[in-house]
């Protein structure tokens, strides 16, 4: 990844060369997210093979960007964290995406939906401060979608911790959500609201959470930028 290939001492080329490799702005984006554990990164670019997952991190290794460490509390057990020069990769990160939300066409980012990605994303972004202090259980239905895509469910715990699963959490559902796939990611990326498209969405169970859900639900971390793209 850091052999030259633009071939030019300018530090845009230079600074190219390690980070626009397909996929590491992507893998950077999770690193800066707080993602730490292999596992953890795989949920983030869940159409990256492992194999090239693996490459990418050791090449970031190399660049100096992200060191591997084995956790002390867990032998075998390896993290991935941002050394100095990773971290101050965060607003080069933070920037893109901004840029992203408000010149590329909106009709473009919604080509390419993934369930297993927004739930993943709106996991991590949720914000529980709203939410009553117990146990609170939401589960997504995507009815479009195939069957091991269809059923999702957040699991969001008295002490803040959020959990999502793809398979029955065993605990009663406080609301169910039914939607498309395509209108759900549209609200995430901050395109429109829960209030703008309740004739698209279906939200069952508790009204409370059901009225507060735009206050909680974890939304892109660019969705305040406004769209100057045609849509």
């Amino acid at each position: 990844m850091i052999a030259p290939g633009y071939k030019q001492f300018c530090p845009v080329a230079m600074a190219a060369e390690v980070l626009c490799t397909r996929w590491t702005l992507v893998l950077l984006r999770e690193l800066v997210a707080g993602s730490t554990r292999f596992n953890e990164l795989r949920r983030g670019v869940p159409k990256m093979s492992p194999t090239l997952l693996s490459q990418r991190l050791k090449d970031l290794e190399r660049a100096g960007i992200v060191e591997r460490r084995e956790l002390t509390s867990e032998r075998g057990v390896f993290e991935y964290c941002l050394t100095e020069a990773g971290k101050d990769c965060r607003p080069v990160v933070e920037a893109l995406g901004f840029w992203g939300q408000k010149w590329v066409e909106a009709s473009l980012s919604l080509r390419n939906l993934d369930p297993s990605l927004l739930m993943w994303d709106m996991r991590r972004n949720l914000s529980p401060a709203p939410l009553p202090k117990r146990r609170v259980v939401v589960q997504f239905l995507y009815g479009e979608m195939p069957p091991s895509k269809r059923l999702w469910w957040l699991v969001i715990e008295p002490d803040g911790e959020v959990d999502l699963c793809w398979s029955p959490p065993g605990f009663e559902i406080d609301l169910f959500v039914e939607t498309d796939l395509r209108t759900m990611t549209a609200i995430w990326m901050g395109l429109t609201t829960i209030e703008k498209e309740r004739d698209r969405i279906d939200l069952t169970g508790d009204r409370d959470l059901a009225r507060t859900m735009q206050t909680w639900l974890g939304l892109s971390p660019f969705a305040g930028e406004r769209k100057r793209a045609l849509a």
